[in-house]
C-alpha cells in the first residue's frame, strides 16, 4: 500500500509538474478560446434555459472536495434523473457509465466523443485543484464504495487525462482503472506525463471509447 509520504517524496518532480500545469493550462485556455465560444453558442442554441458550464463536486488529493468544471453535455435535470438509471450501469465497481445515456444532448454526444466537454478543466488545473495528468477525480457517491486499496488513487492530484484515458477509457472496468492509476503513481515522471499528454492528443478526436 502506498502512503502520502511516498508519493510526495520527489519534490523536484512535483515542482516541475506544477510548472507544466500552470503554463499548459494558460496556453490551452488562450489557444482553445475560439472552441470555447463555438461550443458555448451550440449548447445555448440547443438548450437556451440551461447553463453552458456544468460544475460538480469531485474528490481530489487527500480526499479534499472541489468543484470540477465541464461543458454541459446533458439535460439540465440530469442529476435528478440519475437515480432512475443507476440500475442500468454498464460498468462494474464504484463508477457509473451508460453508453446510450438518455440524458445526453445532441451537442453533448459530440463534445463527449471528442472529449471537448473536458476542456474547462484547464481552469481547475490553473487553480491547482487538478493536474494535466493524473487519476480522474471521482464523484462523492463513488467514494463510499472505495476500499482502502482503491483510495490510493486519491494520494495524488487528479488529472484531466491519465493512463486510464489513453488505455481504453470507458471500455475498461473500475478495477482496471484503479490498477492503471496505481501504475502511473508508481512510475510517474515528467517524461511519462508528456508521453501521456501527447498520446491524449492523438486519441482525443474520434475516440470510440468515450461516452
Amino acid at each position: 500500500m502506498l502512503t502520502a509520504d511516498q508519493v510526495n517524496a520527489n519534490l523536484g518532480y512535483l515542482r516541475m509538474k506544477r510548472l507544466l500545469d500552470i503554463f499548459g493550462s494558460i496556453i490551452g485556455l488562450i489557444l482553445l478560446s475560439p472552441i470555447f465560444l463555438i461550443v458555448a453558442i451550440m449548447i445555448k442554441i440547443e438548450d437556451p434555459k440551461g447553463p453552458v458550464f456544468f460544475k460538480q463536486a469531485r474528490v481530489g488529493k487527500g480526499e479534499t472536495e472541489f468543484q470540477m468544471y465541464k461543458f454541459r453535455s446533458m439535460v439540465s435535470n440530469a442529476e435528478e434523473q440519475l437515480k432512475d438509471l443507476l440500475a442500468l450501469n454498464e460498468v462494474s465497481g464504484a463508477m457509473f457509465k451508460m453508453k446510450n445515456d438518455p440524458r445526453i444532448t445532441k451537442i453533448g454526444k459530440f463534445i463527449r466523443r471528442t472529449s471537448i466537454d473536458e476542456l474547462p478543466q484547464l481552469w481547475n488545473v490553473f487553480k491547482g485543484e487538478m493536474s494535466l495528468v493524473g487519476p480522474r477525480p471521482p464523484v462523492l457517491r463513488e467514494i463510499v464504495e472505495y476500499s482502502p486499496y482503491d483510495k490510493q488513487r486519491l494520494l495524488v492530484t487528479p488529472g484531466c487525462t491519465g493512463l486510464w484515458q489513453v488505455s481504453g477509457r470507458s471500455n475498461l472496468t473500475f478495477n482496471m482503472m484503479v490498477e492503471l492509476d496505481l501504475k502511473y503513481i508508481n512510475q510517474r515522471t515528467i517524461y511519462f506525463d508528456m508521453k501521456i499528454i501527447f498520446k491524449t492528443l492523438f486519441v482525443l478526436f474520434g475516440s470510440k471509447d468515450a461516452y
